[in-house]
């Protein structure tokens, strides 16, 4: 089955069953950019932790509602004219299934599908960005070819080192496996076993060594069919000659009679096999030896290697194939050092070279990040790539990338892990996700707005939904500045039925959107509140329209 995403696709429809405090949820998602608000511990979200079960995060136990056996998560997925559906089922015991348009898959497999399609940006997100190999693949993304040129160096590189390794570290283990291995190689094909060859020869070694008690017993059975004085086929005969006198005159007689001369033909047939056997001729010692021999031998086989015939097959080839292995390896040693130095220096040219279009790369991509961090409150942002020479070439190149960073004039630049804010940390991952761009059509974010409020949070809400013209957006938020940028407004409730909590989802219309932006923005719905809000929509409606007519005019 075609599984490589489609043109674009969106998420379309989202079904919960059991997951939290979710009975069952059906919701309908729409493109551009979505927000999911609602009171403080409502459950915000729950979204989140649904999609990132389709991820392939870890399915833990207690997110399954009590009371329920499993939960059930299921994504439909909409691309020129297609829909797949993905779902994962978790039960309480903690088996999980994944399922592909109904097919039952691998969670792995369900995992990397879903990945081409969705990222999640949950709120520990932006603390990924405080890691070295986070900031080197963000500059990577800009020199691809060089980078995937060096990991590919790297590892051939590394895989020839180890096995030199393992072959300068081994040597006097290695000359011991090899005789050990000769010797069970050896052994196994001399006796060479044959599968299905014990029961036959146990067989014929259980008759020769009782042939005299087979002798006797077949002689005996002689003694009473024919040859005693009286004698089973004496009697057949007799019975025959009398009811003969009256099958003449009877029809069912003369058929019990010719029964009865089948069975004195059956007797009789069985006489000259019953002799030779009582006639057979004392077994030959040295027959019986070489069978057993034979037994003895692969039973000595099936003890070392077995415990059955086949096992020890399986045992000759996977000795043969190791003896292979160290033998080639032995005399491959000498020639190995040589290839491991040709692949150190293949690695240092592809590796300055990879350095070289960091370099090049850097200062593009920091301009284009701090026109946009500029743009989220920070109008004296500074943003740099370092590359510091590292004592030895590392899986991820010969220098080391560092993210430099100062937020506010007249201090000085430090590394991003140690100058930077929650908030800072949000708006830098949310410039990232704007300028590098997210590797999939659909893009969620948790909270991303942690930290942050006043003109930065009318930036980040202008920066969300240039992001949204582009991909299916949804952002879980707190800012009512955010949400009034949303093309679609959903909320998430709690309440109590029958002394369980409940949580649901729904799209806001107009009115229900005003409410829930006065109630954002001062935890009341008054009039000065609702005119407020009104007041958001209203600029975030004139934002959207200007940008429109910007990308007209650009067209």
């Amino acid at each position: 089955m075609n599984r490589r995403p489609a043109a674009h696709p969106t998420l379309t429809r989202l079904e919960v069953q059991a997951l939290a405090t979710i009975d069952t949820l059906e919701l309908d998602l729409g493109g551009g950019l979505s927000v999911f608000t609602g009171e403080t511990g409502a459950g915000k979200s729950i979204i989140v932790d649904a999609l990132g079960l389709l991820l392939g995060e870890r399915a833990r136990t207690d997110l399954i509602r009590r009371g329920e056996d499993q939960l059930l998560v299921t994504g439909f997925w909409q691309a020129e004219g297609e829909e797949a559906i993905s779902s994962r089922r978790v039960s309480r015991q903690g088996r999980s299934v994944a399922r592909l348009d109904g097919e039952v898959v691998a969670l792995r497999e369900l995992s990397g599908w879903t990945a081409e399609r969705l990222t999640i940006h949950w709120q520990h997100s932006a603390v990924s960005l405080l890691t070295h190999a986070s900031q080197r693949r963000l500059l990577d993304s800009r020199c691809r070819e060089q980078a995937q040129a060096y990991a590919g160096a790297y590892a051939a590189w590394q895989a020839a080192a180890a096995r030199l390794e393992r072959l300068q570290a081994g040597q006097r283990e290695r000359a011991r496996t090899l005789d050990l291995l000769q010797y069970q190689v050896t052994e196994i094909r001399e006796v060479a076993p044959a599968i299905g060859e014990e029961e036959p020869l146990q067989a014929q070694l259980s008759r020769l060594t009782h042939q005299e008690a087979i002798a006797g017993a077949a002689e005996g059975t002689l003694e009473l069919l024919s040859d005693g004085e009286v004698s089973a086929e004496g009697l057949l005969q007799s019975a025959a000659r009398t009811l003969a006198a009256g099958a003449r005159h009877d029809e069912v007689s003369a058929q019990l009679l010719e029964e009865l001369r089948s069975a004195l033909e059956s007797v009789a047939a069985l006489v000259p096999e019953l002799r030779t056997i009582a006639e057979a001729s004392a077994p030959d010692p040295e027959e019986v030896a070489q069978i057993e021999g034979r037994l003895a031998a692969l039973g000595k086989l099936r003890n070392k290697y077995g415990p059955e015939l086949s096992d020890v097959l399986t045992f000759l080839t996977q000795a043969e194939a190791e003896l292979e292995g160290l033998s080639r390896d032995e005399a491959d040693a000498g020639s190995l050092e040589g290839e491991v130095a040709r692949l150190y220096a293949e690695l240092q040219t592809v590796g300055a070279e990879l350095d070289q279009a960091r370099t090049q790369a850097a200062h593009p991509l920091a301009e284009s990040l701090l026109a946009v961090i500029r743009e989220l409150g920070m109008p004296h942002a500074r943003l740099e790539f370092g590359l510091t020479l590292l004592p030895q070439p590392t899986s991820g190149g010969l220098s080391d990338v560092t993210l430099i960073f100062s937020a506010n004039p007249g201090e000085n630049m430090g590394p991003l892990a140690e100058v930077a804010s929650g908030g800072e940390l949000s708006r830098v991952m949310l410039a990232i996700s704007t300028v590098v761009g997210a590797d999939t059509p659909v893009v969620i974010f948790d909270e991303v707005d942690a930290g942050i409020g006043g003109a930065a949070a009318v930036a980040v809400a202008d920066q969300l939904a240039t992001l949204g013209k582009g991909r299916q957006v949804m952002v879980v938020t707190h800012l009512a500045q955010i949400a009034a940028r949303a093309d679609h407004h959903y909320r998430v409730e709690k309440e109590v039925l029958g002394g369980r909590t409940i949580s649901r989802v729904r799209r806001l219309d107009p009115a229900e959107r005003e409410a829930e932006l006065a109630r954002m923005l001062g935890g009341q719905t008054s009039g000065a509140a609702l005119d407020h809000a009104r007041e958001l929509l209203e600029q975030g409606a004139g934002v959207a329209k200007a940008s429109t007519k910007r990308r007209v005019a650009r067209g």
